[in-house]
């Protein structure tokens, strides 16, 4: 095991701060649009289009990522991204009319995009410096940043802090954080300058299984996330209050999952972990299915965040062995586009099912999902395909 430097320590830091602050405000974010929805009378389809809208535009900021870091540095990428999340709250809490918050909606989703391949390049660098598994904490992180915006928010309700301000001073913290852990980050993901001719030189099948992967974990989280709630109301009857602790309960879990991920990882595995992971999944959406009440529900949705949280870390980390490390950035950055396809699916395909019988039936595309996602579990180990090579980690999955 490779003993971390202070330098190490100290983008890890960084780098952790940034999937907080990306949190953070997409928390913030999220959790104003009934307060979004009344300011310009929106819809609910309408609100619904604006945040898959963001889902497909940040897809064209991770390509942005891909072309940034591989001119520049992830760091300066990273940054970048932190900026324009930045300035894109500024513009949607300034806004007035539906074209100005259409169109900070659609920066935001670019600085997204830029922030989730960035700060994955940084964290997939980091690890290969330590040594060992440790991708999994930066995402807990990451919850820890969401819940905090979710209070952030709760607070300035309480004291009757308008939705404008609330977004600027979530901005702020953001663009804070820009500016404070630029020279902290690694200067780029691994420290090596490629001419932006240089061909990328990817494996095309374990890369595309890992991608599968990623859009499968990624569908089943927007699943809960944009659905549990109108389940749990509409199926099940449950009050509103009650409704919302079926996406608190899978984000505690999923906190949990991702806090101990990489001591499992160490221990067992990314095979193990990954099939052990998504059948505890497929099992929490089997008790969400087939719920006869709330309480049962909400206890499924738990289990599944158990489970299928550790899918998107794991990812990325099986992709800095798809390639040589002068290339993982670029890597990174295509991979990340899988996640945007997932949250459409999510959100597209459980909602179309639904609409054709009910939200019972369209939880069992999730299920399905959760399934696939065993069989993909012997993507997680790609450079054994590559180099031949069984790390320590993955030499105990059997």
């Amino acid at each position: 095991m490779t003993e971390p430097t202070s330098v190490s320590r100290t983008a890890r830091v960084a780098a952790a701060t940034a999937f907080a602050l990306q949190g953070f405000f997409l928390a913030v974010l999220l959790t104003q649009l009934p307060q979004i929805k009344d300011k310009f009378g929106f819809s609910d389809t309408t609100i619904v289009i604006a945040v898959v809208t963001v889902s497909l535009v940040a897809g064209v900021g991770s390509v942005i990522a891909e072309l940034v870091a591989t001119r520049t540095s992830s760091r300066t990428t990273l940054r970048l991204g932190l900026a324009v999340v930045a300035v894109a709250g500024v513009g949607i809490a300034l806004s007035q009319g539906v074209v100005a918050f259409f169109a900070g909606f659609a920066v935001y989703g670019i600085g997204l995009g830029m922030i989730d391949a960035a700060a994955n390049m940084q964290a997939v660098a980091i690890q290969h410096r330590y040594g060992r598994s440790i991708l999994s904490s930066f995402h807990a992180v990451w919850s820890v940043g969401a819940i905090v915006g979710a209070l952030f928010v709760s607070v300035c309700a309480g004291l009757d802090i308008g939705l404008g301000v609330t977004l600027l001073i979530g901005a702020a913290v953001v663009a804070a954080g820009a500016v404070a852990l630029g020279p902290r980050l690694l200067v780029t993901g691994h420290e090596h300058v490629v001419a932006p001719t240089t061909p990328l030189s990817v494996p095309m099948r374990p890369f595309l299984a890992l991608g599968a992967a990623m859009a499968l974990f990624f569908a089943i989280d927007f699943s809960v996330g944009n659905w549990s709630a109108l389940y749990l109301t509409d199926v099940l009857l449950a009050s509103t209050s009650t409704a919302a602790l079926g996406v608190a309960a899978y984000q505690g879990a999923g906190l949990v999952s991702r806090l101990t991920g990489d001591l499992w990882v160490r221990r067992y595995g990314e095979i193990a972990v990954v099939r052990v992971g998504a059948a505890i999944g497929a099992v929490g959406m089997l008790v969400v299915v087939t719920a006869t009440g709330p309480a049962m529900a909400i206890a499924g949705f738990l289990v599944v965040g158990l489970g299928v949280p550790i899918v998107a870390p794991l990812c990325f980390s099986a992709a800095g062995h798809l390639t040589p490390p002068e290339q993982t950035d670029a890597v990174i950055a295509r991979l990340n586009l899988f996640n945007y396809a997932g949250t459409v699916i999510g959100g597209g395909v459980v909602g179309a099912v639904a609409a054709v019988s009910n939200l019972r039936v369209g939880f069992l595309v999730p299920l399905a999902f959760a399934i696939l996602l065993i069989i993909l579990a012997p993507a997680f180990r790609p450079h054994v395909a590559i180099t031949g090579e069984v790390p320590e980690s993955a030499d105990r999955t059997g």
